[in-house]
């Protein structure tokens, strides 16, 4: 299993990839009600099960704030003090976002067992129906520079980042959409751009923290060049509600699973 994906179950990253269509350039405009989010704090645990095993293994706290032109968000990620002996995750995302959700800035600050990362990508919509993206990757591995590198990543279709993705997810509408449907979607990382396979699932009741309510349930399958996977697919469930919030997350590790639950919505 690659450090990337279980740094993806930490940050619940997974969670918040978007089924989007593969239309042009620009995303499509959210509900009116839907661009007037007011701010608020979500808080995760994660949860490491195998066999008798069944402990918090990291908590993440995602926050959105508002100007008059943007929306700005952070994600921060960290392992508890027993898992830190295994694998320790400091990690932050900041990002930056249009009235409608279209990305602007993403930046990803990680700190991920014996190595630190800093990703940034600018985004550039002045070419008409191509989104492009001017990418800037460094890694550091034992406190020694390892990586220094820029490049720019380019779509026709609809483009997204780990960060940006949780906010339009939560406007798309599930209920309209047949069970089993797939719908793929381009996003981009300070490393690659990658596809993601989206499976619709229907509704399922989601247990949270001992209570049940009604859930979208979708599996996620992400692919890198000639179709090979770059993870093993995750499980998310997103509230069938107004607010449509990711409330859990599965994933398979190498030993055992993780499950990221929520915790607290403010």
């Amino acid at each position: 299993m690659t450090q990337r994906y279980i740094s993806i179950l930490f940050l619940l990253l997974a969670m918040f990839v978007p089924a989007l269509g593969s239309g042009k350039a620009h995303l499509l405009p959210p509900p009116a009600e839907h661009t007037a989010l007011k701010p608020e704090t979500l808080e995760y645990k994660v949860i490491f099960r195998w066999g008798l095993i069944n402990k918090t293994a990291g908590r993440a706290v995602i926050t959105l704030s508002k100007n008059h032109k943007h929306y700005n968000s952070q994600l921060t990620a960290r392992s508890e003090p027993w898992a830190d002996h295994f694998y320790k995750v400091r990690d932050t995302l900041n990002g930056r976002m249009d009235l409608t959700f279209r990305p602007l800035l993403y930046e990803k600050i990680a700190n991920e067992g014996s190595e630190r990362k800093h990703d940034v990508v600018e985004y550039n919509y002045d070419t008409p129906g191509i989104v492009k993206a001017d990418c800037i990757r460094k890694v550091w591995k034992k406190g020694k520079p390892f990586i220094d590198e820029t490049r720019t990543l380019e779509t026709e279709h609809n483009a997204v980042d780990m960060l940006t993705s949780f906010y339009y997810l939560r406007t798309l509408p599930f209920g309209e959409w047949k069970k089993d449907e797939e719908i793929v979607v381009d996003i981009f990382s300070g490393k690659r751009k990658e596809k993601l396979t989206f499976v619709y699932h229907g509704i399922e009741e989601a247990e949270v923290n001992g209570i049940k309510e009604p859930a979208y349930h979708v599996t996620f399958r992400f692919t890198g060049k000639g179709g090979k996977k770059t993870s093993d697919d995750m499980d998310a469930w997103v509230s069938a509600d107004a607010r449509r919030v990711p409330v859990r997350l599965s994933g398979k590790l190498a030993v055992g699973k993780v499950h990221c639950e929520l915790v607290n919505r403010k």
